[in-house]
């Protein structure tokens, strides 16, 4: 039998304005807070939820039922899911952001005016960030993790289908922030299915909240750039490509390509589009193709590419739009470089690409002129991953071009203020 959910679907627009006012009360004590102090709590919530494990993966296993009984997909289901190596890998992401240098108070630039004023640049916390994402409860512990580094307030609202886990996730956080002596407030999730507390968030929650972060599907990014009404870290679906150039070796195209795809399909760093230069086409398509159709992946390709596998689906305009987070990939092949690129600034997210090939000169034009958030070189799209690049985790990846771009990260969840230090001086 289903576990009833713990929630406070009385009165949402009760609820939600006193979460606010707590987040925002608590992030003026997280604000000030020590290095040392944040690093015993993050130290705090990797151990509970190492010791919460088995009432997590409980709590997801009944997630899990209800998602299945409501006919989700082999990917969803992946996003969802968790187990032992999972919780492990959470805890250990918890322990990497510990480990990162504490960003608040840095002194990023200073400079001496001529009359002899002193001026530093100084990074600060948000404040309050709301965080709005679907399906992956691991989210739950990462922005948790980077928000108290940073030393940020957070409000998580995580998808319907995933409440038990968050529920679950959050107690151990809370507990470990409880255990450092930090408000339990500091970190909230929003205890309610009604979609009217994401409306709430988008507004501002009466000026409680100073950034949305949306982590989800098209829909839900498209509500939120519609609807918010503060600043917001941009992630757009992950219309992910990978180019094969004429130069490429087809040993490394293929190793890529798979992992590109196959490694996890439900990531917004799995590859959608496959690119062949026509140039390699009557020896590196077929390759290709028969390697995805045979581990299992839908190809949907253009008449070169069905022409080389029978199994090859056609594909249709949508298709170069289209994130499917499954099993299925589109594949054309182009004139070289410039009309992969071309292609790429025409359906693509500005999210992750990637080019393989042995020419240096190609490789850096793809890296120069593609205009995305992450772009690769001979390495597999699923790289876009705050943990792979040494952030320890992320909260997304932002698509936009303000403030925060790519993995967004501890630094990346601060702003900064200007410190004057003078000696009398007035302005003539």
């Amino acid at each position: 039998m289903t576990a009833p959910l713990k929630t406070l679907e009385a009165d949402t627009t009760a609820a939600m304005p006193a979460i606010g006012q707590r987040a925002r009360q608590a992030a003026r004590v997280l604000a000030l807070a020590t290095t040392a102090q944040k690093d015993k709590a993050l130290t705090a919530i990797a151990a509970h939820i190492r010791r919460q494990a088995a009432a997590i993966l409980a709590a997801n296993a009944e997630d899990i039922a209800e998602a299945k009984r409501g006919g989700a997909n082999a990917a969803f289901l992946d996003r969802l899911a968790l187990d032992d190596k999972r919780i492990a890998a959470m805890a250990a992401g918890v322990d990497i952001i510990h480990d990162l240098a504490d960003p608040i108070g840095r002194v990023t630039e200073s400079w001496t005016r001529p009359n002899g004023m002193l001026i530093e640049r100084v990074r600060v916390p948000l404040g309050v960030v709301g965080i709005i994402y679907e399906s992956r409860p691991n989210v739950t512990v990462d922005a948790a993790a980077l928000c108290l580094k940073a030393g940020n307030a957070a409000i998580l609202r995580g998808g319907s289908e995933s409440q038990r886990s968050n529920q679950a996730i959050h107690a151990a956080i809370a507990a470990g922030l409880s255990e450092a002596g930090l408000p339990a407030d500091a970190i909230q999730l929003v205890p309610t299915r009604d979609r009217a507390a994401v409306g709430m968030m988008l507004a501002g929650l009466d000026g409680a909240i100073d950034v949305i972060v949306p982590r989800g599907g098209k829909s839900l990014v498209a509500r939120v750039q519609q609807e918010a009404r503060v600043p917001v870290f941009a992630h757009l679906e992950g219309i992910c490509h990978v180019y094969i150039d004429k130069a490429a070796t087809l040993a490394m195209a293929k190793s890529i390509v798979l992992n590109a795809k196959m490694r996890r399909t439900g990531v917004c760093g799995a590859a959608e589009t496959l690119l062949v230069d026509r140039a390699v086409a009557a020896t590196h398509l077929r390759p290709l193709v028969s390697m995805l159709i045979d581990a299992g992946c839908e190809v949907r390709g253009d008449d070169a590419t069905q022409k080389a596998d029978a199994r090859v689906k056609p594909a249709h305009e949508e298709d170069w739009t289209t994130e499917y987070l499954d099993a299925i990939i589109a594949a054309r092949v182009v004139d070289g470089v410039d009309e992969a690129i071309s292609h790429i600034e025409r359906y693509g997210s500005h999210h992750t690409d990637s080019i393989v090939t042995e020419d240096k000169a190609a490789a850096e034009k793809f890296l120069r002129e593609v205009d995305s958030a992450i772009v690769l070189h001979n390495a597999s799209t699923q790289f876009a991953d705050g943990g792979e690049f040494g952030f320890g985790a992320e909260i997304g990846i932002a698509t936009g071009r303000f403030h925060a771009r790519g993995p967004v990260g501890v630094e990346q969840l601060t702003s900064f203020n200007y410190r004057v230090r003078g000696s009398g001086q007035i302005r003539p």
